[in-house]
């Protein structure tokens, strides 16, 4: 009995030795190693409890984004140098540390591993590396140093990113983005030449932004001189107008006065008579009338 409970024991022990674990936010594929059903069991196999027997083995792949960068720094995860080179159109070497962000499609995880038969880390770290060098070393050979380094910079990861993306979606990897970490790493003295073209340029974008901005206002100043002398001209002939206006008023009143007094005697001889101060003219030329007396 004891020899039976002891057998019983011992396959409880070896059936506990044999079950694998699928954690939360993975999902596992079970490989067959040997046998008439060798390779890649299309099951997925969601978080749980499974039993591995001593023919097969257990590969677990993340469900969330992934992400890893490829670095010239030396870290615990990363002993040697990863950053990718490529050359530019002129044949310069530039190095550049990049990153990755991707996801693999749970239900398409039996067929990544069986294209890369690898785990994930393996297929970041090798395929996926790969994949992105090749494309940037494709994109960059295009296009020449200054485009690279200023503002093609963007486009540049952009088309690489594109590339990789195009080639991993139908296996199951989801390209969320490609990236560049820090600046790119040039030839000391290529740097400085690019930075000096740059400042050049900019000075000389700030000299003709200064000459438009000169050449607006004197625009406004010439505006400004015109409006004021059009305004003074306006008031001269306004003022010419007005003592036109004025004289010819006056000259229409002297005219109908006068017009009155010829056509009324009797007027002239009141307004006279109005305007006398009752004295005779000490001296008086022979022959001349006197004034307001008719001598008959």
């Amino acid at each position: 009995m004891k020899k039976i409970l002891g057998l019983v024991l011992a396959g409880l022990v070896l059936l506990g030795a044999g079950c694998s674990k699928v954690p939360a936010g993975h999902v596992g594929v079970k490989v067959y190693l040997l046998g008439g059903d060798k390779g890649v069991d299309q099951t997925v196999l969601s978080p749980g409890r499974y039993y591995i027997g001593f023919n097969e083995e257990l590969f677990l792949f993340p469900t969330f984004s992934q992400n890893n960068v490829w670095t010239q720094d030396i870290r615990p995860d990363s002993p040697s140098d990863e950053s990718i080179s490529f050359g530019t159109r002129e044949g310069l070497s530039v190095s550049a540390d990049i990153g990755i962000t991707y996801a693999i499609q749970p239900d398409k995880v039996a067929n990544v591993f069986q294209k890369y038969r690898k785990g994930v880390d393996e297929i970041t770290d090798v395929y996926l590396r790969n994949m992105v060098r090749d494309a940037l070393v494709k994109a960059a050979s295009t296009k020449e140093i200054e485009s690279v380094y200023g503002a093609g910079k963007t486009e540049l990861i952009s088309e690489v990113e594109e590339i990789v993306r195009s080639q991993v979606k139908d296996v199951g990897i989801i390209v969320e983005r490609v990236y560049w970490v820090g600046d790119l790493r040039l030839p000391q003295s290529i740097t400085a030449s690019i930075n000096a073209k740059i400042q050049a340029t900019q000075v000389s974008m700030q000299r003709e932004n200064e000459i438009k901005t000169a050449q607006a206002q004197a625009m406004i100043e010439v505006a400004k001189a015109k409006g004021e002398a059009d305004a003074q001209l306006e008031k001269a002939r306004a003022e010419s107008e007005s003592i036109k206006m004025k004289g010819e008023a006056e000259a229409s009143a002297i005219r109908s006065k006068a017009n009155a007094l010829a056509q009324n005697a009797n007027l002239v001889e009141l307004i006279r008579s109005e305007r006398w101060d009752g004295k005779l003219p000490t001296s008086m030329i022979p022959g001349s009338a006197v004034p307001f007396i008719t001598v008959k």
